[in-house]
């Protein structure tokens, strides 16, 4: 009731079988645990994504590197107890050097998480579609996937090597780039900023470990659905920011309108419920686990409002 039902491994198996089947892994992104427990509820989805961008972003910061490994996996371990679902999460260039990777892996398999992707971008990064972009030299990005490969405690958990070699190297370099990824030890490769169907086509033709596809809006990426994706070939998605850019988008209008009316009347048949939010939290689970404390009963809720 107070954590997942399902152990890290279990998790993280799952995750890898998903990725090994014939139908495409999908991950919305999650920027709160009750986002997840949503996802997982909703159902039709293999798993969450944690977006670095988004967890930086809900702290009020750009993403560049600001966050630190404690603050990342503290909201991921936040959010894989809050759901059954594997949890991916981006762990920018592993927060430092070669050594720092091998510690966020450590850190990251203690917090629940099934598996997260290190970039070779420089230290500290950019957003993966914004000009401006470094790369670090594929040897250190090598000893930055063989320290965590290394450090690696359980085989299950999965190590994805994300390159954003495309916009700057050139799509052959960035191929070339995740070739030796994989030689390294990487379960998947994300290849980030992919411009269009056929992009995506000569990656899945040239590399041949499971490949993940970033389907961020407003960025230089065609927008293309999961069975698009899954019909080239690529066994994961994410949607990382999708579920923070909706929700902002309606928080800033609603503001706007009690801003200037000085009521949220108008906007009672756009919020989620609180019979709905306290299913998601399993209210009533709680007061069964002790009824002398809650006495909440969502029927009786429900009773009195209809």
């Amino acid at each position: 009731m107070f954590s997942s039902a399902k152990t890290p491994t279990e998790r993280r198996q799952a995750l890898r079988d998903s990725l090994n089947s014939s139908t495409i892994t999908k991950l919305p992104g999650a920027f709160s645990p009750l986002v997840a427990k949503l996802i997982e509820d909703i159902g039709g989805f293999e798993g969450v994504y944690v977006s670095g961008a988004v967890l930086a972003n809900d702290l009020g910061l750009p993403d560049i590197g600001l966050t630190t490994l404690t603050e990342v996996a503290g909201r991921s371990r936040q959010i894989a107890r809050a759901t059954n679902l594997p949890i991916l999460v981006d762990a920018d260039t592993g927060f430092g050097e070669p050594m720092s990777a091998a510690r966020t892996i450590s850190e990251f398999e203690d917090a629940g998480i099934a598996g997260f992707h290190l970039e070779d971008q420089v230290n500290p990064k950019r957003c993966g579609h914004l000009d401006g972009k470094e790369v670090v030299p594929q040897d250190l990005m090598v000893r930055r996937i063989t320290a965590a490969v290394n450090e690696r405690r359980d085989d299950t958990f999965v190590i994805c090597a994300r390159t954003d070699a495309a916009g700057i190297e050139g799509i052959d370099n960035a191929i070339e780039r995740a070739k030796a990824y994989a030689d390294a030890g990487a379960d998947m490769i994300f290849t980030e900023a992919l411009y269009s169907p056929a992009d995506f086509e000569k990656f899945r033709k040239a590399v041949d470990i499971p490949l993940l596809a970033n389907m961020t809006e407003f960025g230089k990426t065609e927008l293309l659905s999961a069975q698009t994706l899954e019909d080239l070939g690529y066994n994961a998605v994410i949607w990382p920011v999708t579920t923070l850019r909706i929700a902002m988008g309606a928080t800033e209008e609603m503001l706007r309108d009690i801003s200037a009316t000085g009521t949220q009347v108008p906007w009672l048949d756009k919020m989620q419920h609180r019979s709905r939010l306290y299913e998601l939290v399993d209210y009533e689970k709680y007061n069964q686990f002790d009824q002398q404390v809650f006495t909440y009963s969502l029927d009786s809720y429900k009773s009195t409002f209809e």
